[in-house]
């Protein structure tokens, strides 16, 4: 059964007057609209999918209730009979998409929404804000999981994520590509993830010493206890937590933390210490101001690190916290249509991507073409007459699709610095489409011109 509906006024202002005058005009044939992203941000070599769940749980419950429509009337100024056009309506269109967690690039699109006119324009701003975001986090994550190179990412990023859904959200994308773990308890609870989180400094600067505070919370925590041994002096926490552990005799995931300092020359010290005292299970972890960048360098210079703690940077995805999509009208009533704008020149007609599986070559053709051989459709057909047509994947499903991507994702797009982004090319179908439509327009500008001279 299908939760409580969306919010109907989530959207721009300008989706609402367009729906309305297509409408008025008895504008309600089909047409298809198509999200992609233009280009890539600097420092990426490729794109994790993500947020089209949300969209269809969106496109479902999509609604306008009376406290809305009074709005509309009331400060909008809409006329009753658009007022009542909002009130009977529904979604009733055919959604394809890249599943979550497949690895895709600029130009191809993510989403391709099939519907009556005025359905499509309106659910434009909702379908732009989840999948521009979530892909935004999923690929950064993805970079901080590819520059681990193996050892466990945490998503420890909720304190400063820019809300509390959007921690939610971070926990699950993060998941999607690989973190081991979570700090946020909710998401965990809510999808399944392993809650990850120790002490604070302030536990340990409650108690008249580190070492009292470390028998404390192994007390308290004997299974699970990671000492955070850089509150006062790090080479001396790491002493006072092997003293513990081995009075102790804790078992378990055990760990040392540290946040601060050289933890390139701390992480190596941390093992230097733990080998010889028979602890060699215990995990050295990191955490402090990281994401792929601060995680590669560490890597490269031989730091001695299990676990990466990534929260902020990672969270907003701070070096680049957005991506410039665009979902724009590709085919209406029958007619192939295309933006020639400069810099922003769209594609025309309904769109599938077909994928070379081992190489991630990936070749953009129209819907009508028949899959080349050794290729396979990329958008899976995911709800039809505004229905959803599957559930919600589990994690696990869309994790497994990431890392089998990723597993032929070329090297050089793997690259934390300067990657190289592969480049989907066009069917030659697509490329005469897209002259043939481009004369079109040339042919009803030059019409238009004779008919002003006149």
């Amino acid at each position: 059964m299908l939760s409580r509906r969306m919010n109907a006024l989530l959207t721009d202002l300008y989706e609402l007057n367009m729906a309305v005058s297509y409408l008025r005009r008895g504008m309600t044939g089909e047409a298809t609209f198509s999200l992609f992203v233009r280009r890539l941000p600097p420092n990426r070599g490729f794109l994790v999918a993500a947020g089209m769940e949300g969209c269809l749980d969106y496109l479902e419950r999509l609604r306008f209730d009376e406290d809305e429509l009074r709005y509309m009337g009331d400060v909008l100024k809409f006329q009753p009979s658009d007022l009542e056009n909002f009130r009977r309506f529904r979604f009733t269109g055919d959604v394809w998409a890249v599943p979550e967690g497949r690895i895709v690039f600029a130009g191809e699109p993510l989403v391709e929404v099939t519907a009556p006119l005025p359905e499509a324009q309106l659910i434009e701003t909702f379908l732009l804000n989840r999948v521009t975001y979530e892909t935004t986090i999923a690929s950064k994550a993805a970079r901080c999981v590819i520059a681990a190179r193996g050892r466990d990412v945490i998503d420890f990023a909720f304190r400063r994520t820019q809300g509390i859904e959007a921690g939610l959200d971070v926990a699950r994308l993060s998941a999607i590509v690989g973190f081991w773990g979570t700090s946020n308890v909710e998401a965990a609870r809510r999808y399944g993830l392993t809650p990850s989180g120790t002490m604070a400094h302030s536990f340990i600067e409650a108690f008249e010493s580190e070492v009292e505070a470390f028998h404390a919370f192994s007390e308290d925590f004997p299974n699970r206890t990671t000492f955070l041994v850089d509150t006062y002096d790090t080479p001396r926490g790491i002493a006072n937590a092997i003293g513990v552990i081995k009075e102790l005799n804790l078992q378990g995931r055990i760990g040392v933390r540290i946040d601060s300092g050289d933890l390139v020359q701390l992480s190596k010290l941390a093992r230097a210490r733990l080998n010889p005292a028979g602890l060699g299970s215990v995990r050295v972890i990191v955490r402090g101001s990281l994401d792929e960048f601060q995680i590669d360098e560490l890597m490269k210079a031989g730091a001695q690190i299990d676990a990466f703690g990534v929260g902020t940077r990672m969270g907003v995805s701070a070096d680049y916290p957005y991506l410039d999509t665009a979902y724009k009208l590709v085919e209406y009533a029958g007619r192939p249509v295309m933006k020639l704008s400069r810099d922003k020149v769209t594609e025309p007609g309904r769109k599938q991507v077909f994928r070379k599986r081992k190489s991630l070559d990936d070749l953009v053709g129209l819907f009508s073409e028949r899959v080349p051989a050794s290729r396979e459709p990329l958008l899976e057909h995911v709800m039809s007459g505004g229905r959803r047509l599957r559930a919600r994947p589990a994690i696990d499903d869309s994790r497994r699709c990431f890392e089998t991507d990723l597993a032929v994702l070329p090297a050089n797009a793997r690259r934390t610095n300067k990657p190289v982004a592969p480049k989907p090319k066009s069917t030659p179908r697509l490329l005469r489409m897209t002259r043939s439509t481009k004369a079109a327009i040339a042919q009803r500008a030059h019409a238009d011109l004779r008919r002003a001279a006149r």
